[in-house]
């Protein structure tokens, strides 16, 4: 087992069950994605290159599903929350009926169509 899956499935809930859907969501539609364990949350890299991170926040209760290239993404900004991060903007989940999976796929599919502009060439 993976670092990052042992992660999930220690998470208390209502942690554990977002975190188990959104991976589910996540390599189920897009296989070319490799699931690591970086900065000690589960880490999704794409060719070797940040594509998105699932960072549950258990002190203020939310699941936020966050993209790397967000200054590129154009579908659903009205989702995307930035709160003061330069880089990045997330998709944020305090319960699993929170999780919109159109917006969730939409976003992702735009992040992931990305590597074909270049944005996750390998070095």
């Amino acid at each position: 087992m993976k670092p990052a899956e042992a992660y999930i499935l220690n998470q208390p809930e209502p942690f554990k069950s977002m975190l188990m859907h959104l991976q589910i969501l996540i390599e189920g539609t897009f296989p070319d994605v490799d699931l690591q364990f970086k900065w000690k949350i589960p880490f999704y890299y794409l060719n070797d290159k940040p594509f998105c991170y699932l960072n549950p926040s258990k002190k203020k209760g939310y699941v936020d599903v966050v993209f790397w290239v967000s200054a590129h993404l154009t579908k659903y900004n009205e989702y995307l929350i930035s709160e003061n991060r330069k880089v990045v903007k997330s998709l944020r989940y305090f319960k699993l009926e929170d999780i919109n999976e159109e917006i969730l796929l939409t976003v992702l599919d735009e992040a992931h169509q990305l590597k074909d502009k270049g944005f996750y060439k390998r070095s």
